[in-house]
């Protein structure tokens, strides 16, 4: 799949009553060990994991909610659900809770993993800083751990990703980017026509022009679009903050002839708990071909 190593140290597990039987085998396997429950409260269901990575400055989380019950043997399909914040902040929601409340993860038998970074993720590797690795954190630290630890297939199809304004331009850029290692990718309320690192927190992570537009979504979409396929993978949900945003990226994407589901609305606040989330999932785990 990658042909990273895995350069990470796993610090601790934190466990809140997983589903019966799901993890016990897996955990031992990845040679990890259990720590007390922290202090904060967490919607049942969610493991904890803390891991030292060599692309982020300091310890990070990858939180996982797998299914509530499932056979022995069976594997699921991962839903990587992208932070907006730094951290583990809640300014723009909370994801976790999200997912909780509408059941997700039993509805549509996923694994979620949320994912956190040391400095405020726009997915991108810094051209210097080795600490602000982002897009390297998560292809060969957050996947290989999550693949390696849970019961989850392996395979493009199965790797789901959705996010919204910051995370939904990471959605879409590791899609674009790694086409042959995710299926699907959902953005909801992103400034995905933006075109200079001078906004929302962009310059520090991407440092110049010229690496901001490795990870540019206009220019991916006029360079990428053929690795695609002809069923749609992207899926551009309503909007907040970035109406103009979203129209103009959908009519870029219909004068490139690349198929995607697209949303107009309904207008939505700019946060996680607004609602657009459900309907982003049902997209992304359909498997119907149709779309605009």
């Amino acid at each position: 799949m990658f042909d990273a190593v895995l350069t990470f140290r796993l610090l601790s597990v934190v466990v809140f009553v997983a589903g019966p039987g799901l993890l016990t085998e897996r955990l031992s396997a990845a040679d990890e060990t259990a720590s007390a429950p922290s202090d904060e409260k967490r919607p049942c269901g969610v493991i904890v994991h803390t891991v030292e990575s060599e692309f982020q400055a300091g310890p990070t989380e990858i939180r996982v909610l797998p299914p509530t019950a499932s056979k022995q043997g069976k594997k699921h399909r991962t839903l990587y659900v992208l932070p907006v914040e730094a951290g583990n902040g809640k300014r723009w929601g909370d994801s976790i809770q999200e997912v909780v409340r509408h059941d997700i993860h039993n509805r549509h038998d996923l694994v979620c993993v949320f994912p956190t970074f040391s400095r405020l993720p726009w997915y991108a590797d810094h051209p210097t800083e080795l600490a602000i690795r982002q897009e390297s954190h998560f292809l060969k630290t957050v996947v290989p751990f999550v693949e390696r630890a849970y019961p989850v297939e392996s395979v493009r199809e199965a790797r789901l990703l959705v996010g919204f304004s910051k995370s939904g331009w990471g959605a879409w850029s590791l899609l674009l980017r790694h086409p042959k290692q995710f299926g699907k990718a959902a953005a909801w309320d992103a400034p995905l026509m933006t075109d200079k690192p001078n906004k929302y927190g962009m310059g520090p992570i991407f440092a110049t022009q010229e690496n901001f537009e490795r990870y540019q979504i206009s220019a991916l979409l006029k360079n990428r679009a053929d690795p695609l396929g002809r069923s749609p993978r992207l899926i551009l949900m309503g909007h907040d903050a970035f109406k103009a945003q979203h129209e103009a990226v959908h009519r870029l994407m219909d004068t490139l002839k690349l198929r995607h589901h697209y949303r107009e609305g309904p207008h939505r606040d700019h946060s996680w708990n607004s609602g657009w989330l459900p309907e982003a999932v049902e997209l992304l785990v359909s498997d119907s071909g149709d779309g605009k």
